[in-house]
């Protein structure tokens, strides 16, 4: 093995963050600390994007208060397993994501690459605040927690409520917590690797 190599993790790790892992809707009354949601970000920000561009903004809506400013903007059927969660996380990105490629990316002049390109900029924060999602769930579940990812809110109430008067715009929102294993339906089917890949 050389140094760059390293073995796959263990099994009971590969079950944990997929193979057992499920999407929750029903939640256990426990809370989850301020420590774990500080964990799960230290591992998350360090998933790779472009650039190093890194444009998710997170909140972590924990607090009756915060609860209740998201209430409304939620639709019908996201409304009583979010207002349970212990936590939900609002994946957000910032489109002035460039301003910060001095600091994040400094070999280069990466700001050039997106300064008054609004295409680039949105396609660009999309992506990577999408992936950094991604690595969200991915980390909470490495962590211990259950994730409910989902779409199914109103953006613009959202935005309003949590990012006003910043350049942060909301991608999508995933509960966060320890999710009740007796409200599980069947996993739903999943494509055969012939159906979705292919080796070239």
């Amino acid at each position: 093995m050389t140094a760059n190599q390293r073995g796959a993790i263990s099994p009971s790790a590969l079950d944990q963050i997929f193979i057992d892992a499920r999407t929750h809707s029903k939640w256990l009354p426990v809370e989850v600390s301020d420590d774990t949601l500080r964990r799960l970000v230290d591992c998350l920000k360090l998933g790779p994007t472009s650039a190093n561009c890194s444009p998710a903004r997170i909140v972590f809506v924990k607090s009756r208060e915060a609860k209740e400013r998201l209430k409304p903007q939620l639709s019908e059927g996201n409304r009583d397993k979010t207002m349970a969660a212990p936590v939900t996380a609002i994946v957000g990105q910032d489109l002035r994501f460039y301003e910060h490629l001095p600091k994040l990316f400094p070999h280069t002049d990466a700001r050039s690459w997106f300064a008054g390109n609004e295409a680039k900029i949105l396609e660009t924060a999309f992506r990577n605040s999408s992936l950094q999602g991604a690595y969200l769930i991915i980390a909470a579940r490495a962590l211990g927690l259950d994730c409910g990812p989902m779409s199914g809110f109103d953006n613009a109430g959202v935005d309003a409520a949590f990012f006003a008067g910043s350049d942060i715009k909301s991608n999508f929102l995933c509960n966060l917590g320890y999710g009740d294993a007796s409200a599980l339906r069947p996993r739903s089917p999943r494509f055969d690797f012939d159906e979705m890949a292919r080796i070239a």
